[in-house]
């Protein structure tokens, strides 16, 4: 299949690991930080750190939408699917991620709530339409990727006057993300290593442009290179980066030229901005409260709110101490640096975000990293 054999070459991967030796200075140690979830799995599906140099460090990001989304919306949904008249839709992969006391969308479904599984807005939008004497309510959840369907969804909803269908807005930005790893104490404290460069992600690039990384490059002088997610992406993108940093530029550069342009989808970016508005703030797990990081609907739009509709209170709970998963999604923990990790942990049983969704760097450890632990230890 075009585009997919071609970015999966072995042999092409070896000359790609080996001008990435050839470029990567001995006397320097590189630290980059893959953002998105999709490139941590690729990472890990297909080995790629084992190609780098051992002066080579890719670092986790929490570019997992499902693994960001703290424990207190958790509750909300849950809270807000127990009423008697709601039909709560969600995406499959957050029924399974824990709330407090051991909840989640799953066990209350199994307990009563009317909790179905969509692969759509228009899925929601459609229950809504054939059972009228439902409150239909959307889990809305992701990073600029998947706003735009929900604003879709909106304006759908409002053509036709459907007055049982609301969102549950969980929509976040990635810049203010990147923004709150660089300015975390984190760095400061030396808990996580000097970051020297990013690897942006691929499909929320393909909405809001490239050019929406500009500020990392320029204010914080960090090189982005936005990348694909295939293997040969990842590793060009590495490239990329290093030759930036041995040249002391601080660049935004696109590898993945074939669907990212530096406006991105300027029609989608004004769908969003019809019906969506910044928080002032919005909890990251991992990151507590990141300002300006969050969407919610326009005030014209409240009805098509369920926070208003329903009047739900923000609900903000603790994470499981033992569980290390705010750590990992701020690059300063790995996921075998977790005690409950392939232990208490795993994808039947999780006990925190980053093994349930298969972006979640714990869930790519485990699915394929953990293999190559082990070699390593037997070799």
């Amino acid at each position: 299949m075009k585009y997919v054999d071609e970015y999966r070459d072995g042999a092409l991967a070896r000359k790609v690991a080996a001008a990435i030796a050839a470029a990567a200075d001995p006397q320097c140690s590189y630290s980059f930080m893959e953002f998105c979830g999709g490139h941590t799995h690729a990472i890990s599906r297909y080995g790629l750190e084992d190609l780098l140099p051992g002066n080579v460090r890719m670092v986790h990001g929490p570019g997992c939408p499902v693994c960001v989304l703290p424990i207190g919306r958790i509750d909300m949904a849950i809270a807000l699917a127990s009423r008697p008249e709601v039909t709560l839709c969600t995406y499959g992969d957050l029924m399974r991620v824990p709330g407090s006391r051991g909840s989640s969308l799953l066990r209350a479904k199994a307990a009563g709530a009317d909790i179905r599984m969509v692969y759509s807005t228009l899925d929601a939008l459609a229950i809504a339409q054939a059972e009228p004497q439902r409150q239909v309510v959307f889990l809305a959840i992701g990073f600029e990727t998947t706003t735009p369907p929900t604003a879709l969804a909106i304006r759908i909803a409002s053509s036709k006057q459907l007055s049982n269908f609301s969102v549950f807005c969980n929509h976040v930005l990635t810049p203010p993300a990147i923004r709150g790893i660089l300015e975390h104490p984190d760095i400061d404290a030396g808990a996580v290593p000097q970051l020297d460069g990013f690897i942006g992600p691929a499909h929320v690039s393909a909405v809001i442009g490239s050019n929406a990384f500009a500020e990392f490059a320029e204010r914080f002088r960090k090189p982005v290179v936005v990348a694909g997610f295939e293997p040969l992406d990842v590793m060009q993108a590495i490239l990329m980066l290093i030759q930036q940093v041995n040249d002391g530029r601080h660049k935004v550069e696109n590898q993945y030229v074939r669907a990212v342009t530096a406006e991105g989808n300027l029609i989608a970016q004004a769908e969003v901005a019809t019906y969506f508005e910044l928080r002032d703030s919005f909890e990251w797990r991992g990151f507590g409260r990141v300002p300006a990081s969050g969407l919610r609907l326009k005030s014209e739009y409240a009805a098509f709110d369920a926070e208003r509709r329903f009047e739900i209170e923000e609900v903000s709970a603790p994470d499981n101490p033992a569980c290390e998963c705010g750590a990992i999604l701020r690059g300063v923990k790995r996921p075998t640096d977790c005690k409950l990790f392939g232990a208490a942990c795993t994808p039947e049983t999780p006990m925190g975000s980053c093994m349930v969704s298969s972006e979640g760097a714990c869930a790519a450890h485990w699915t394929y990293g953990r293999f190559r632990d082990h070699a390593r230890r037997v070799a």
